[in-house]
């Protein structure tokens, strides 16, 4: 019996490795613990080969998201978008605007984002200028404005 053997993990396991790494454990801990959990598979070519493939897709559909999260990004920043809201004394607003009212007033401008992707600062329960953070993904970002007037 041999004193290691190679295997490729399908998932992160501790104090072992990340997903798609070639690791060398003891046989005995490969076929008790990694193999009937599906945490890993015995690395043979044909294995290592569908490995690499699946990583080369996976960095690809990454890179699409982040340049799509970028155009986005591109479409949002410098942008200013106004709501108009029911204020009282003091430009204090009856109620408050949202990110689903941001996204709301977006989508009437054609561009299609979910309020989940939106952070407000505070609060909006008065009249003026605020800055919305888009959280886009793949680590983009990008900050706009919202002015909420008297209405």
């Amino acid at each position: 019996m041999a004193n290691h053997v190679h295997v490729i993990l399908r998932r992160d396991v501790d104090k072992l490795g990340a997903a798609g790494e070639l690791v060398r454990v003891k046989p005995g801990f490969a076929r008790n613990f990694l193999l009937p959990r599906s945490l890993a598979v015995v690395a043979t070519d044909t294995n290592v080969k569908q490995i690499e493939h699946e990583r080369k897709i996976a960095v690809a559909a990454a890179a699409k998201l982040k340049n799509a999260a970028e155009g986005s990004a591109a479409q949002l920043n410098g942008l200013s978008v106004e709501i108009t809201a029911a204020a009282g004394e003091g430009d204090k607003l009856f109620g408050s605007v949202t990110t689903r009212d941001v996204s709301d007033a977006l989508k009437k401008r054609g561009i299609e984002l979910d309020r989940k992707h939106l952070e407000l600062p505070t609060a909006v329960k008065a009249l003026g200028e605020y800055d919305v953070v888009a959280k886009l993904g793949a680590g983009v970002s990008t900050t706009f404005k919202l002015v909420v007037k008297a209405g």
